[in-house]
């Protein structure tokens, strides 16, 4: 029996995929989180052997963030990211952040169990077509001689807030200036320094200077 854990935030689209893989006699659903955080507990207590991880969540931590922190502390966990993106750059960072594979929401029942059940043995999964563009996108930015380092597992909003912070905009002024609140911005920040492995101020300001984002345009 492959024991599951769903984490997205819709509550329909939680009882779908329930519906559909506890009709399966190999699976069981044994929890549901609506974001990162709640989903990173809920493994910790249930120790599932796969996570179906949705890939954007804007309330609380995203797939991206909880996966990274997932692998440090329970790596023998497989997880499976959900994604309605089609796009080489989310790609790289699903790799990169340690997930076992991507799959596409629009996918085929058929597939997404499939699916489960490799990462559930251990097996890498990506979705037809993946394979060869991730190959083709990597070889090309050797090529380019770009540093394939965690800044690509940062969001464009990520990316943004990064260059915001590093300029000395304090949450408040960064909230009115992206138009968000500054709950999103504190947790965008949280997200990103996980990401980076960084603590401080200073940290963020050396690192944006190093990728450019210290043009003070804004």
């Amino acid at each position: 029996m492959i024991r599951i854990i769903l984490v997205d935030d819709h509550a329909v689209v939680r009882m779908g995929l329930k519906m559909l893989l506890d009709a399966n006699p190999e699976m069981e659903v044994v929890g549901e989180a609506s974001e990162g955080n709640e989903g990173i507990e809920l493994a910790e207590s249930l120790k599932p052997d796969v996570i179906l991880m949705d890939l954007s969540m804007p309330h609380g931590k995203d797939g991206l963030s909880a996966t990274i922190e997932l692998k440090k502390s329970m790596p023998e966990i497989s997880i499976l990211i959900l994604t309605m993106h089609d796009d080489d750059e989310y790609l790289f960072r699903v790799v990169q952040a340690g997930a076992s594979g991507c799959i596409l929401k629009s996918a085929p029942h058929e597939e997404l169990l499939s699916a489960i059940k490799m990462v559930a043995d251990g097996q890498a999964y990506l979705y037809p077509n993946a394979t060869k563009r991730l190959m083709e996108e990597y070889v090309t930015k050797l090529k380019e001689g770009r540093n394939l380092d965690t800044y690509s597992t940062l969001s464009e909003r990520e990316k943004e807030i990064l260059g915001l912070i590093a300029k000395g905009y304090s949450n408040k002024e960064i909230g009115e200036l992206l138009v968000i609140s500054v709950k999103t911005v504190e947790t965008h920040k949280s997200n990103l320094m996980e990401k980076l492995k960084m603590k401080t101020r200073p940290e963020l300001v050396k690192y944006a200077a190093q990728k450019g984002l210290l043009d003070f345009g804004v």
